[in-house]
């Protein structure tokens, strides 16, 4: 279990990297398009490259992102009915979870994708707007991004596998809605301290 614990974190770490880096892609978008904006309405003139530029940032930080959004377990769950269960079920839910539904899916995702950017790639396939970007690198992060997803969801089997067995302590011990407000609720009180 040792070495499995060892590839979760290594798997853990870049993710958190990247992650952490490509947030900066947000703030690139907003100034590509401020700037396309800006000379849009200033010189009356525009570029399907920039607004494509736009859409392929935006993608690149949702894709390359969501691996770290499983590791900081900040994926959309149903919380009314995950919460009334001890967090031995809710381990128990996230494992079969991830074993039946997310790894699945991300393994078919990328087997249908590597053929799809490989002859975007081979072709040179550019975008049908005038001015328009080439469309294999958008197409690849599509492909990156289901990877890292998938190394983020073995991650997380590890890790689910390694607390139930009682070989780790769990890194996100539930918190009551109560219990969430009380903490909370101290740390504005904190702050609001001289």
């Amino acid at each position: 279990m040792a070495g499995l614990l060892a590839l979760s974190k290594g798997i853990d770490h870049l993710n958190e990297f990247i992650g952490k880096k490509v947030a900066w892609l947000i703030l690139v978008a907003v100034l590509v398009s401020a700037g396309n904006a800006i000379i849009r309405k200033t010189f009356n003139m525009s570029s399907n490259a920039w607004l494509e530029l736009q859409w392929y940032l935006f993608g690149a930080a949702f894709l390359l992102a969501a691996a770290y959004t499983l590791k900081q377990n900040e994926h959309i769950r149903i919380d009314i009915v995950y919460g009334m269960f001890s967090r031995r079920v809710q381990h128990w839910i996230d494992l079969l979870g991830h074993v039946f539904f997310l790894m699945p899916f991300v393994v078919l995702m990328i087997f249908y994708f590597v053929p799809y950017v490989s002859l975007s790639y081979r072709s040179g396939e550019v975008s049908s707007s005038a001015g328009g970007l080439i469309l294999w690198p958008a197409k690849s992060l599509l492909l990156i991004g289901f990877t890292m997803l998938g190394l983020q969801g073995i991650s997380e089997i590890i890790k689910k596998i390694a607390i139930i067995r009682g070989a780790m302590d769990d890194p996100t011990p539930f918190i009551s809605a109560h219990e969430q407000a009380e903490l909370e609720a101290k740390a504005l009180a904190g702050e609001a301290r001289p």
